[in-house]
């Protein structure tokens, strides 16, 4: 009935022809792409991987932990990494993917969440970029502070030359390094390192807001939509802690530490051994304990 209801306040919105045929051939192309594993090297099957891991480190351990929530504070050689990393995941600028994420968190499973999950599995994974923003999304979006993100001459700099910079790190770069360096075939190359990559990361992360919030247990809060999902948490390389996550965003790790599996905290731990990374912000045990017993559902 929720979804139902979600569905019919969402009625309106205007689908976005572009972005429903760009998508689908996105998607036709990377099937294609898996017929040609075979027959590319083993290199370029690992070069696509670290691509893939750069791209996500792009999207978690920048637009989502360091300008989203400001988890943790990032010096200029890093944030300039984060930066391109970002742009090679190609979700939108830093700046608009947080300024979404925000408003998400503000006003998660309404309305005003650009990827509402009460409107069901496909709407919260990839529907909510086939139709125009709902109006709540918008009018509610206006009244949070974003000028933090535009003090940040790295966030300014890659939203004044975006399309440059994605075409370069998402495209050009990880198909023109196979091919010259170890004779790839551009086409191989292409389709692997840059389509096949680009389209498994973009499904990943939409998992985030779909499954994670459909899917799971909920040992800190059971009164909210987000799920803890290991499936999510392996894909997205340590984001599927949802249910912890939405009850401390402000945690840098996203997921209580220790023996979790959690790559984009080991990146954001060894760049904080190299001194790149400061003030990590984290719960501290006596108030995720607090929050379990009060809130949770008694899974962990």
């Amino acid at each position: 009935a929720a979804a139902a209801a979600g569905e019919a306040a969402g009625a309106g919105q205007a689908i976005v022809w572009r972005n429903v045929v760009l998508m689908a051939l996105l998607h036709l192309g990377a099937v294609y792409a898996l017929s040609l594993v075979p027959r590319a090297q083993l290199l370029t099957l690992l070069w696509a991987y670290f691509c893939f891991l750069m791209t996500a480190l792009g999207v978690t351990a920048g637009a989502h932990r360091l300008w989203s929530h400001r988890s943790y504070k990032a010096k200029l050689p890093l944030r300039i990494f984060l930066a391109a990393a970002n742009s090679m995941a190609f979700q939108n600028d830093i700046y608009e993917w947080s300024r979404d994420h925000r408003v998400h968190h503000k006003y998660s499973e309404t309305d005003a969440d650009p990827h509402n999950a009460r409107r069901g599995f496909f709407f919260s994974h990839i529907g909510w970029l086939f139709v125009r923003k709902h109006r709540d999304v918008i009018e509610k979006g206006r009244k949070l502070d974003f000028t933090d993100l535009l003090d940040d001459p790295v966030v300014r700099f890659q939203r004044k030359y975006y399309k440059s910079s994605v075409v370069l790190m998402c495209f050009v770069i990880p198909t023109f390094v196979p091919w010259y360096l170890w004779g790839e075939s551009l086409w191989n190359a292409y389709f692997l390192a840059s389509i096949l990559r680009y389209t498994i990361s973009l499904n990943v992360t939409w998992l985030v807001n779909s499954a994670a919030h459909m899917y799971g247990n909920r040992p800190y809060d059971k009164y909210i939509n987000p799920r803890q999902n290991t499936l999510v948490t392996l894909g997205a390389i340590g984001e599927g802690f949802h249910n912890y996550h939405h009850t401390f965003p402000f945690d840098y790790s996203a997921s209580e530490l220790g023996l979790k599996f959690n790559p984009t905290t080991w990146f954001i731990d060894f760049m904080f051994w190299l001194g790149l990374v400061t003030d990590r912000r984290q719960a501290p045990k006596e108030m995720i304990q607090a929050r379990k017993e009060r809130t949770g559902d008694g899974s962990a």
